[in-house]
């Protein structure tokens, strides 16, 4: 099973400190909006969301047909069948694309 680009999304106290922390570590900002809580961060293949205020818990996020920088690839497993394959195997999907859609998508569930 191919899940495609991986990113954690991480629940966190203080956004400027977990940056910082993060900074540390040789991550830098790529996306996001600090004013509503949130920031993406990347050290080469490697991609962090911190979310102040908007999980209760630390999510993971697969993205079947886009690279890490999030662009879509050429071929890629359908992320309808992904979804199809994980409900089947007793996991509760959060976020989950529209079943009837097509192309990249993402899917979003907790540990």
């Amino acid at each position: 099973m191919e899940l495609g680009s991986f990113s954690v999304s991480l629940t966190v106290k203080d956004l400027e400190a977990s940056r910082a922390f993060y900074a540390k570590l040789g991550f830098v900002e790529v996306h996001g909006e600090e004013s509503q809580g949130w920031l993406i961060l990347r050290n080469d293949q490697c991609t962090i969301g911190l979310f102040q205020g908007m999980f209760d818990k630390n999510i993971l996020t697969f993205n079947p047909g886009w690279n890490q920088e999030g662009e879509t690839l050429g071929e890629f497993a359908d992320i309808r069948e992904l979804q199809k394959h994980l409900k089947a195997e007793g996991l509760t999907l959060i976020k989950e694309p529209d079943e009837s859609g097509s192309g990249p998508d993402s899917l979003t569930l907790v540990d």
